[in-house]
């Protein structure tokens, strides 16, 4: 039977060093892995094991993007992450073996509407209207594994017109790409075009329409973001 309508592609992005796209299938997205990031937000850290939300892969918007400033929000802010793409099938192993199933990594901005996730932590409901927003993953193209090595103690960093808003070490994650891929692999099959954004260090805040977003990870493409104006009310 034909479709009703054409269904849209699936994201891609770009691999830096070859003329490959990575298709993103999924977007996973690791809550409070920074304790002082977990601390300016007033929670506590959970040290046993990381817990997740999710991003539709739609939300993706390329670096170097101008996306407009959300709706329904007076609060938005940056988030600065490492992401880490997924590149064979992974079920139920351990953090010895997450190293094999990932293709590479990159530069990662989780766009939050900060008052609507507080909204929703106050009323005990999910935070999707907070953290899935459209345009809210802004993606740098991907280095491949191979190239970065292991994520270690690379400074992560972003800037906003300029100022520097974050300044961390990849090292200050409570829970490590490997630890976090072997958790989430108990829950999902993960597989090809899964993506993972590892978690923000602190120095999140607001941002307003005109603002530049840059963010760096040492070994990996910048990321960079122009918060544009709202979109009109049809």
């Amino acid at each position: 039977m034909p479709d009703l309508f054409d269904p849209p592609a699936l994201p891609r992005l770009a691999v830096t060093g070859s003329g490959d796209v990575f298709p993103v299938v999924r977007i996973f997205c690791v809550g409070r892995n920074y304790a002082a990031h977990a601390a300016e937000m007033g929670n506590e850290v959970d040290r046993e094991a990381p817990f997740y939300f999710t991003k539709s892969s739609f939300a993706l918007a390329p670096s170097g993007s101008t996306v407009p400033y959300p709706p329904q929000t007076d609060d938005y802010h940056h988030e600065m992450e490492l992401a880490v793409a997924i590149g064979a099938p992974a079920f139920r192993i351990g953090p010895a073996q997450a190293e094999r199933v990932i293709f590479g990594y990159g530069c990662g901005l989780d766009m939050t509407r900060r008052d609507l996730q507080a909204r929703a932590k106050d009323k005990r409901r999910p935070w999707d209207l907070g953290k899935d927003v459209e345009g809210s993953a802004i993606l740098a193209p991907l280095t491949q594994a191979a190239d970065f090595g292991l994520p270690g103690d690379r400074r992560i960093h972003l800037s906003v017109n300029g100022a520097v808003r974050q300044d961390a070490r990849l090292s200050d994650m409570i829970h490590d790409v490997p630890a976090i891929v072997a958790d989430l692999s108990r829950f999902y099959h993960l597989a090809p075009g899964d993506l993972i954004l590892t978690g923000t260090p602190a120095g999140v805040g607001p941002v307003i329409p005109g603002d530049v977003l840059t963010g760096g990870i040492e070994g990996l493409t910048d990321v960079r973001l122009v918060i544009g104006a709202p979109e009109a009310q049809g």
